[in-house]
């Protein structure tokens, strides 16, 4: 039984030495484990639906609010294929996500899952690219937040926000951009008060963006003009997948989702539920929306606009009112993206911090709380930062690699289990095994292919820092190590 806190001892069994980089923590080591963090416990407070609205408000607003203004310049018309593709990409990983989440509950998301079946140093890797994933989509959230909330000023009240306080210095020309900074505080402060308070307040956020959407859809289909959709895709299959990798940053909700497997209810049966079910219907309306919004405004309008469809609105209607309408709705949408991927971030060096592999101080739980609030307050400061001094553009195509490359990882690590673990009770299964697998994996690689070159250099530079980390601290701070000595 466990108490007062404590992760259960590893196993003092004496074995063979094995290669650092290749040790592998038990899967039933891993689930053993789950919640016991520094002094406390996290709590299972957590249901299916509540899930469900934490992988929504991880996705849904990110790519239709912020990131629709730099797809819809690379694929034209076609950004609703587009959609689709980098839907079709998440699925793959997200039916190896599902299977997972259902059979390994635990914080830890994908590098959790490579820790058990690819060992340590892959295990590592995948962790240091969900920091950058988490972070980074963290921070670039909360620009897109700060464009909108000018626009609701705009509209309330015929002020802005001057440039040199809502813009990054590096490339946008501003001082700081103070209002992402203020909602990355915002929601710290939330996710101080623990999961099950969080949650609520994360539910009100995303039923008030799917109303905003919806409401967007009935009103922008006035707009329409078919002559806006010709010609459909002009610049061809190469705009199409540009465009598709950039808004795969606009579907890990589902990760997130996976992070609260140690404080759902009952994570075996609904995780998998809350992925599948959340994928879906984050799909769906951002189809609807950006085929609605190509059509209402010419696809070259787009280009360097982060708050097109309260834009959108205005011009539809003719008037201020509903344009402030969406642009309310919008800032209450971004917050909640802020606000469920800075849960997901904690979570994940909450596990990594348990594991040895970072320091301790990451895996402290109030006692009052349930919730590791010191974790909270460096990730929070650390996002904010990003966020007050780095443009959009640059934060979303960072995002988009280190999520690829976990998910890529993530289709490995089920093959492995399956065939390293065949008799393991399975809640969920991925379809048509092991094709769907390989395929998740093949469009992770294609979609990595497809960004920038300068995006490929930022990750090579992050990827080299966290192995330089990993042999000067974790290699050796790791449980699994100071179990075998």
């Amino acid at each position: 039984m466990l108490d007062h806190g404590q992760a259960p001892p590893l196993s003092q069994e004496k074995r063979k030495p094995v290669n650092p980089l290749l040790r592998r923590k038990p899967v039933e080591q891993l689930v053993a484990e789950g919640g016991q963090g520094e002094g406390g416990t996290l709590r299972r407070s957590l249901t299916m639906w509540q899930l469900t609205m934490i992988s929504i408000g991880a996705t849904l607003g990110t790519g239709i609010f912020v990131v629709l203004g730099e797809a819809a310049p690379k694929a034209g018309p076609a950004v609703t294929i587009a959609f689709i593709v980098a839907g079709l990409t998440a699925l793959f990983s997200a039916l190896s996500y599902a299977e997972l989440a259902g059979s390994v509950p635990v914080s830890g998301s994908s590098y959790s899952y490579s820790y058990a079946t690819m060992g340590e140093f892959i295990a590592w890797v995948c962790g240091w690219c969900l920091v950058l994933e988490y972070a980074v989509s963290v921070s670039a959230v909360a620009v897109g937040w700060g464009q909108y909330l000018n626009e609701l000023l705009d509209g309330m009240l015929g002020i802005t926000i001057p440039e040199k306080l809502s813009a990054a210095p590096l490339g946008d020309g501003g001082f700081i951009n103070l209002p992402s900074l203020v909602v990355v505080l915002l929601a710290m402060v939330f996710l101080m008060r623990g999961a099950k308070e969080s949650a609520r307040i994360n539910t009100i956020m995303v039923v008030v963006k799917i109303v905003t959407l919806l409401l967007f859809i009935g009103i922008g289909v006035l707009g329409i003009k078919g002559g806006n959709y010709a010609p459909l895709a002009p610049l061809g299959i190469t705009g199409i997948s540009a465009a598709a990798s950039t808004l795969f940053f606009s579907y890990i909700g589902f990760d997130a989702a996976s992070t609260a497997g140690e404080e759902a209810k009952d994570p075996k049966k609904d995780l998998p539920r809350a992925i599948m079910l959340s994928l879906g219907i984050v799909t769906v309306l951002y189809c609807l929306v950006a085929f609605v919004a190509v059509g209402a405004m010419p696809w070259q309008d787009f280009e360097g606009t982060e708050a097109a469809l309260a834009q959108i609105m205005t011009d539809v209607t003719g008037g201020t009112f509903w344009g402030v309408v969406l642009a309310a709705g919008a800032v209450v949408a971004i917050a909640s993206v802020v606000f469920a991927v800075l849960y997901g971030q904690t979570r994940i060096l909450f596990a990594m911090s348990r594991d040895g592999l970072v320091p301790k101080v990451f895996a402290k739980v109030d006692e009052k709380t349930g919730a590791p609030r010191a974790n909270v307050l460096i990730v929070s400061l650390f996002c904010g930062a990003l966020a007050a001094f780095i443009p959009l553009g640059e934060l979303a195509n960072a995002t988009s690699i280190g999520t690829l490359f976990a998910f890529a990882l993530v289709n490995v690590a089920v093959v492995i289990l399956r065939r390293t673990k065949p008799d393991m009770p399975r809640t969920f299964k991925v379809a048509l095994f092991p094709v769907t697998p390989i395929l998740g994996f093949l469009a992770c690689g294609y979609m990595m292919y497809s960004l920038p070159v300068a995006t490929w250099v930022a990750f090579g530079v992050w990827m080299a820092v966290g192995i330089v980390v990993y042999f000067l601290y974790g290699v050796r701070r790791s449980r699994l190590a100071t179990a075998e000595m």
